[in-house]
């Protein structure tokens, strides 16, 4: 073995000019978190270059990450609100939100502070308003209908108080619940 073929623990200009293309190109396709970012990153190095170290991988992560933070690419605070906002217009319980922003690596401190402003009323009227449930049902409600539409909420990150609420509003009071807009 000659002294080049030899893994290093520094990464290649090779291999960081490919990191910084690869983060460009995959940031404007789509917003990501940290996480999503280094761990895409650290997939396609391995993939990419076949004598990679384990440390030149984590390595070519880390300044993937960096120099996504220094163009002002990556931003976890804006990503939780902007997807926050997203779900709760499509009817997603905060339950369901934090869940979701917790697997893609988004800091429990910013998923608290983007839920601050989400309202479960408003969400669940609107999953309500999706599946046909409560104010807005078309067929005739009996109990098993009844316990199919309460445990739904209850699935779907929805307390039994906010599930009971709208399960019981009037179509009126749902509307007004839903056109009020309340994120």
């Amino acid at each position: 073995m000659t002294e080049e073929t030899i893994p290093s623990d520094v990464p290649t200009p090779r291999m960081l000019n490919w990191a910084r293309n690869s983060t460009i190109y995959r940031l404007e396709r789509r917003m990501m978190t940290e996480k999503q970012l280094f761990d895409a990153i650290t997939r396609k190095a391995k993939e990419k270059f076949e004598d990679i170290s384990p440390t030149q991988i984590k390595a070519v992560a880390d300044f993937a990450v960096k120099f996504a933070y220094d163009i002002k690419a990556i931003d976890d605070v804006a990503y939780a609100g902007m997807s926050t906002r997203s779900a709760v217009r499509s009817g997603k319980s905060k339950r369901a939100i934090a869940r979701k922003l917790a697997v893609k690596g988004v800091s429990s401190d910013k998923v608290e502070a983007a839920l601050e402003e989400a309202d479960d009323l408003y969400a669940a009227t609107v999953f309500a308003r999706k599946r046909a449930f409560g104010p807005f049902r078309r067929i005739e409600l009996d109990e098993k209908r009844k316990a199919k539409e309460l445990s739904a909420f209850a699935r779907n990150g929805f307390s039994f108080e906010i599930g009971k609420k709208v399960f019981d509003m009037s179509f009126e009071e749902a509307e007004e619940v839903i056109l009020s807009g309340r994120l």
